[in-house]
């Protein structure tokens, strides 16, 4: 674990902790002292490696299951969040589901992709504002997408309208709660190694993002966990409401 335990006393609940950016910012929250609560919806193997991992070097971590594909999923996550001590809450959480275009998109499916990238997310940080405005402390950091300033591909408007929202999300928590000592920010990353990519994209357009970024390739999860790291820290305090990008340069503001 690091010597520089600046989150030591702080819970952490990170959603869709299972694997990529997730599991990757849990281990790098546990690394810096915080107790963590690893959410995960069907992953059970790899929420619990991650638990062994935390554990083994040190840190704390516990398991908690629920599908934020549904309103009962995610009500029973935010009446956890709700009442258990929340200091950080990252909404990480996410996936494209179904690459879908638009004349196919189903009520349910739409349903479905908007509760698990958006819904979910207001709803857990509604849970968790309470206890922080108590004690004049709390971070959340939602995970956008630079899909949410692109677009998205073909069959992912259900997925980029919901990452757009939840950057809009981050802007209006900020102004309501900013003065109340609890800092909202969201990070959007590009194309990163993730399972998402190793579903929903084809290695030819992965190579197609590599020649159109900067730095001439594609991001990994550790790459974004540290970013949302020093979002939580206290060297980020007067940052609020933003969007961090990041993405090899492949979207510039």
């Amino acid at each position: 674990m690091s010597k520089d335990l600046f989150l030591a006393n702080m819970t952490a609940l990170v959603t869709g902790a299972s694997s990529g950016i997730g599991a990757s910012t849990a281990l790098a929250l546990a690394s810096s002292g915080a107790d963590v609560l690893l959410h995960f919806n069907s992953n059970a193997e790899g929420a619990e490696k991650v638990r062994r991992t935390i554990q083994q070097q040190g840190g704390t971590a516990r398991l908690i299951q629920a599908d934020l594909t549904t309103r009962e999923g995610t009500r029973s996550l935010a009446h956890y969040a709700a009442t258990h001590r929340i200091d950080i809450l990252i909404n990480n959480a996410g996936s494209l589901l179904a690459r879908t275009p638009v004349l196919e998109m189903t009520e349910d499916l739409w349903d479905q992709v908007l509760l698990l990238n958006f819904t979910s997310a207001f709803f857990l940080s509604q849970a968790v504002i309470p206890g922080m405005q108590q004690r004049k402390d709390g971070v959340i950091v939602n995970i956008s997408s630079v899909a949410a300033r692109n677009g998205g591909g073909i069959g992912a408007l259900a997925y980029a309208s919901a990452k757009a929202a939840l950057s809009t999300m981050t802007k209006g928590f900020t102004r309501e709660f900013a003065a109340g000592g609890i800092r909202v920010n969201a990070v959007s990353p590009g194309t990163i190694t993730t399972n998402y990519h190793k579903t929903f994209s084809t290695e030819e357009a992965l190579e197609g993002v590599k020649c159109a970024t900067p730095v001439k390739r594609i991001g990994v999860p550790e790459e974004v966990a540290d970013v949302i790291l020093f979002l939580c820290s206290p060297q980020a305090r007067f940052i609020h409401g933003q969007v961090i990008e990041v993405n090899g340069g492949f979207l510039m503001p």
